[in-house]
Order: structure tokens, then sequence, then C-alpha cells
């Protein structure tokens, strides 16, 4: 199992089931592997879902079996009280991550809200969120229940507008997603993994302080971050980004897989292995199943 990033609470649901020794009742053997560049390596990843299309449309044989965001936890971050909306960005400095799916956020928000998406964008080395806190960008892309809990704790001055509040499309931030073969090969133990990591996200649902330090415990590199980890718990909690109000944990909204995926596409955001955009509209739905949920 490999992670799309380091560890933080969006992970908070596999390292429950690890700690209550879920994975180990099933009968399985889970290593939590932390990100590494050249991964994900293994049978299941963690993906941002937007990574996720890019992936898959690049070639990618793995279908999403656990939508870990019920709603979507991304913003546009942007420094200082001079900004009204997203168009006030135009004329100034992005900073981003080198992905395909940027430019259509970004661009989309600023026309959404009346702007010209006219701005500088590079890509940085370093850490986004540290250049935009020191003012060497103007704006990037963050997530409200990590980097935008330490805005806050830390009194930083980083305003953020939530994406489908200027014309993109929910989404779920953060899925599962399994390698095809293994889910053809192995569905018990696919479903085994499912059922643990569903019980170990609804654990945390349930005990958000418990299931931080148990978080803390096993990712030791956040010892030092510890009311981060719980002010972010409580975060995930409040906004029913683990669980909906109704309860629903894991499963995907057809209507936020599909729409996503036909957003990315007509604006071109899709490249296929050849790296041209994808000529044919692809059929999203057989990209990610709940049939592991029901």
């Amino acid at each position: 199992m490999t992670l799309d990033w380091t560890p933080n609470t969006n992970f908070v649901g596999l390292y429950v089931a690890d700690a209550l020794g879920l994975y180990e009742q099933a009968g399985l053997d889970v290593t939590i592997a932390p990100f590494e560049f050249g991964q994900p390596n293994g049978d299941v990843a963690a993906f941002g879902v937007l990574d996720f299309y890019t992936a898959k449309a690049s070639g990618l044989d793995a279908v999403g079996v656990y939508a870990v965001i019920q709603t979507e936890t991304g913003r546009l971050a942007y420094r200082g009280n001079a900004v009204s909306g997203p168009r006030d960005l135009a004329g100034s400095i992005y900073g981003g991550f080198g992905t395909t799916w940027e430019k259509a956020i970004v661009d989309t928000m600023i026309a959404h809200d009346g702007g010209n998406p006219d701005y500088e964008a590079v890509t940085l080395d370093g850490s986004v969120y540290d250049a935009l806190r020191a003012g060497e960008i103007d704006f990037t892309l963050d997530v409200l229940t990590w980097q935008g809990v330490e805005n806050t704790l830390e009194g930083h001055d980083v305003g953020a507008f939530r994406y489908a509040d200027y014309g993109v499309p929910d989404q779920h931030t953060i899925i599962l997603a399994a390698d095809a073969t293994f889910l053809r090969e192995r569905p018990q133990v696919a479903q085994a993994f499912i059922d643990a990591t569903r019980t170990g996200y609804a654990y945390a649902v349930a005990n958000p302080a418990e299931a931080a330090e148990m978080l803390i415990a096993a990712a030791p590199e956040l010892a030092e971050r510890q009311s981060l980890v719980h002010a972010s718990m409580e975060v995930m909690v409040a906004g029913h980004y683990l669980a909906r109000e109704d309860g629903t944990i894991g499963r995907f909204d057809d209507e936020m897989m599909i729409g996503l995926g036909e957003f990315l596409f007509d604006y071109g955001a899709l490249s296929g292995p050849d790296g041209a955009p994808l000529p044919e509209r692809p059929d999203f739905a057989s990209w990610y199943t709940n049939a592991y949920l029901d």
C-alpha cells in the first residue's frame, strides 16, 4: 500500500486499521509505504483523484475502489487580503507542481469569476507552501484539511477559494485505487483489504482524537506536529470530509467522478501514453467501482 504523499490525516483510516490489527485479523500482511517518486508500487495505492485521472489516461491499469474524501478539500490559496475573488489573481505568479490538470483548475476558476486567466506559472523545486508564505509566489493550490489548518494554527496570512465555487466540479480529492490484475486474480483479498480499511476510517470518524494519536505513533515525523494532526482530524470530522452527514463512507459519487472526468477531458488535460490529448472521451464510469462497498 503506497501513499500519494507524506503521512497525514487523509490516510488516517489506513493507520487506524493497522493499529487496531484489522488487517492482521483479515489474514493480510499490509505495509503502508510513504510516497516516493517513481511509485506507486504494490497492489493498492492512494491517489489524488486528479492525478489518478491523468495517470489512468496515460495507461495506468488500475481501478478506483475507495473514495477517501467525500467532498472536495482542495483550495486555491493566495496571500494577503487584497484578493476578493480568483479574478484578482490574473497577472500574478502561480506556484505549481508540474501536473497537467493544474491549469484547467486555475484557468476555470479565474474565468468563472470574470477574469482573464493570464498569469505567470512557475514549477518550484521546494515547498510551494513555504514559497507562498514567504511571498515568493502569489497563489497556489493546497488542501484545506492540512495546509489550510496549518496556516490557521501558525497565523499565516493566507486566504483560499473552494474549487467548486468557481466552476470546477466537486471531487473526492483522495481515492484508493487497486491494480486491475490484482482485482481480477485476488478478489477476496481485495475485499478483505477494503473491508478493514473502511472499518478503520469509520473508527477514525467516531474517535478522531484517538485516531490522531494512532497516526502520530505510526509516523514519528508527525511527533512535533501533534497540534496540526489533532486540529486536522477535527476539521475532517466536522466538515464531513471522511464521512458524509448521512454516514456515507468510502463510496464514489457517480456525478462527481464522471463530472470531473468530463471536465478534464473537455479542457484537454487528459493525455494518452503518447503525450497527446485523448482523442476519444473515455467511459469514466469504468474507471472506478463501488462493488467492494455494497
